[in-house]
């Protein structure tokens, strides 16, 4: 497929899901479950994205240095620090765990 065709589709499927938005009624967007799943759905995109581009890899399960640091980054979460610094530690954990060789 033409690399311009594969953007030209694209282009059309964002306005179009963009449009769909805008023409949703002021009425469905007030009910308490509407607001609910839109709160909570991309949380849950997320946390898909980023089980499947640490744990997969193709068709098979891998632990290598992304999980250490998302284990770090995860420690650093429950210990509530602050943003900068559970991302410098999943870097650094990583980092380390694949200068080791893993």
């Amino acid at each position: 497929m033409n690399i311009w065709l594969a953007i030209a589709v694209t282009v059309a499927g964002c306005y179009a899901v963009k449009l769909l938005g805008l023409l949703v009624p002021a009425g469905v967007l007030e009910k308490p479950l509407v607001r609910r799943l839109s709160a909570l759905l991309p949380v849950a995109l997320l946390a898909a994205l980023t089980a499947q581009q640490t744990f997969a890899e193709g068709q098979h399960l891998i632990l290598d240095a992304k999980a250490a640091g998302l284990l770090a980054a995860a420690v650093a979460l429950i210990l509530r620090a602050p943003f900068l610094l559970i991302i410098g530690a999943a870097v650094v954990v990583t980092a380390g765990v694949r200068a080791l060789g893993g």
